[in-house]
């Protein structure tokens, strides 16, 4: 059996219609509600139908424990096929899952089962602290002990603290300066409740008619407006030079991996149950959620020595897929589809690795600057590690300038041994995941990755993954969601060189609009982003239009301008009137924007021939 522990603020289901193998049910069993649920999304497997009675034990064992730790006030079993390919015969699963509720409810438990066999729609708000999402393989005889089951379960279990100074610090006795901070610690430690509401982001990105919602497509996966496609275009091309500056090589690999390949199937093994997997008849495919697969297998079939090392091999995905629960997707935040930033850097051994790291901190510290995003931090690594290099963490952690979470792994569990994670906090208190540096010791030996030493010795490397700014779709998000929390006591703006329209010129009549279209003209061929209202509206209609697309400078041209006065221009930062002449005005643009990319606006130069998105 295979189960997915969820332990959320609520948990929403409604049948839609019966599938041939649905069981009979009551009108009140058609849709259910539940509040701070411990959701037990459950896959009976054909080698559970030989010991139905140990599986069922062995199942109320981790449930009960982990139900224990994280004092959920409901258990609900929901039924969930697609997390196993090997399924059990469905007379066999109803039993076993009927028998599974029994057991529950003798335990004294709030236990409910959402109907077997029914095509359902749900919606489920994780916790998102660190035992909220747990998957467990059962067997008939993986819980026959006990006392052993009690071990492994609390060695999962890590240790929180705020790092500052070099000191750890206790998290519950700190006093939190930042307040982000603090937001991300009680997310981090599961305090922090979901509200249910729509994060701001969702709502501007489409009145801004940069993404929506694509209906015909599997849920999570977006279209893309001109407008959205060129800040898209933007973030890529700035990560681009980012990582190329720094030496890394631009590759490109397939999108789909062969699960028969012993090397990609455990490492996509390590990202649990979340895969877009595909029969072809003859292959057991899997879609990428990360450029990993395409990248370690470059570089094992590279002729690499001590003199390559460091060296980094980067790939902007689009795309990668990762299959979200449906109720978790959530417009920019998190999609089943989406473009990720990826870099790996092959090193010697880890003193080199350290130091490529504080090197890829440096880089990931820019991307917030260089995007006036604030960034929160969690270190995470293992006990050993810490022990081994706390001088190191130590280091790195002060390369922040401000104080950290520590989470301290008791032992490792994933393929990295430490990690940093940097996050954005949205409009309600919650983190998005932005960059993130890891130090990865299981690939390299794992794909056949080596390298010649100076003695001409073979050896397995490390590899550092990094993504500068976590996915670009995110990254988006963060500045929307920045955006939402600027609108309480300013006007709320992109960076200059992300806005689409950086400047809007505004002909007060028909006999101005020759001179508008010639000053667009020049701007324009400055490497400015402009355009022309030329739509037949009052003065005061277009301004206020200007504002709502987050037009950074509007220019209104009338008689004065065309008698040769300065221009006046209404500057959206400083909600101030200013006059500057034409090249005064190109040059305050090209010195905020210098050492960004640059893009020219894929839309008509006149308002009056855009389309209506």
């Amino acid at each position: 059996m295979r189960i997915l522990l969820i332990h959320s603020d609520y948990l929403k289901y409604q049948t839609k219609s019966k599938t041939r193998i649905a069981e009979e049910i009551s009108d009140e069993k058609k849709k259910g509600e539940f509040e701070n649920a411990l959701v037990v999304f459950t896959a009976v497997e054909k080698e559970d139908e030989a010991k139905q009675d140990a599986v069922v034990e062995n199942t109320v064992k981790e449930i009960m424990d982990v139900s224990g730790k994280v004092k959920a006030e409901n258990i609900v079993i929901y039924p969930y096929a697609h997390l196993s390919s090997s399924l059990g015969a469905p007379d066999a699963a109803k039993k076993i899952l009927t028998s599974l509720e029994s057991k529950l409810v003798e335990m004294d438990l709030n236990v409910s089962r959402v109907p077997f066999g029914w095509y359902k729609s749900f919606e489920v708000s994780c916790k998102g602290h660190p035992l909220s999402e747990l998957s467990r393989s059962i067997s008939s005889e993986a819980s026959a002990d006990e006392e052993e089951i009690e071990k492994v379960s609390e060695g999962e279990e890590s240790d929180f603290y705020i790092l500052k100074d070099g000191e750890l610090l206790n998290v519950d006795k700190f006093s939190y300066d930042n307040d982000d901070l603090k937001k991300l610690v009680d997310y981090e430690l599961g305090r922090g409740e979901s509200t249910g509401e729509e994060p701001p982001h969702v709502k501007l990105m489409r009145e801004k008619k940069l993404a929506d919602y694509e209906p015909s497509a599997d849920v999570g996966h977006l279209r893309w407006y001109p407008k959205g496609r060129l800040i898209r275009d933007l973030l890529s091309d700035y990560v681009y030079t980012l990582v190329t500056d720094r030496g890394a090589m631009p590759v490109e690999t397939p999108i789909m991996y062969d699960l028969a390949d012993d090397a990609i199937r455990v490492h996509a093994e390590k990202f649990g149950e979340r895969q877009y997997r595909m029969d072809s008849g003859k292959k057991d495919l899997m879609l990428r959620y990360a450029c990993c697969f395409g990248a370690f297998r470059v570089l094992s079939d590279s002729f690499l020595t001590w003199k390559n090392l460091p060296v980094g091999i980067y790939e902007l995905s689009t795309y990668s897929f990762r299959l979200e629960k449906k109720g978790e997707v959530v417009g920019l935040k998190r999609l089943r589809g989406f473009t990720m930033p990826d870099l790996h850097t092959v090193c010697a051994d880890l003193p080199q690795s350290l130091d490529e790291f504080q090197g890829q901190i440096e880089m990931c510290k820019k991307t917030g600057e260089d995007l006036d995003v604030n960034y929160e931090v969690i270190f995470r690594a293992t006990a050993d590690f810490m022990e081994e290099n706390r001088e190191w963490i130590n280091q790195a952690a002060a390369m922040i300038g401000k104080p950290v979470l520590m989470e301290i792994l008791p032992e490792r569990k994933h393929y990295w041994i430490c990690k940093m994670d940097f996050a954005a906090i949205d409009y309600l208190g919650r983190p998005i995941e932005n960059p993130t540096i890891q130090i990865d010791v299981e690939s390299g030996e794992r794909f056949g990755i080596t390298y010649i030493d100076q003695e001409e010795h073979e050896h397995h490397p490390i590899i550092l993954h990094c993504s500068p700014t976590g996915s670009i779709e995110r990254v988006i998000c963060s500045l929307l969601e920045k955006s939402a929390l600027d609108m309480k006591e300013k006007a709320p703006m992109l960076p200059l060189w992300l806005v689409p329209t950086q400047v809007r010129v505004i002909p007060i009549a028909e006999r101005h609009l020759e001179f508008a279209d010639e000053l667009a003209n020049e701007l324009r061929d400055s490497h400015i982003r402009v355009d022309v209202d030329d739509r037949p509206e009052t003065v005061g209609k277009k301004i206020r239009n200007a504002g709502g697309e987050w037009a950074p400078f509007v220019v209104v041209i009338g008689d004065r301008e065309l008698e040769g006065a300065e221009l006046t221009v209404n500057v959206r930062e400083t909600g101030q009137k200013v006059s500057m002449g034409v090249q005064e005005l190109i040059d305050v643009i090209r010195l905020e924007t210098k050492g960004m990319p640059f893009r020219p606006l894929p839309l008509p130069l006149k308002l009056s021939k855009r389309v209506a998105f």
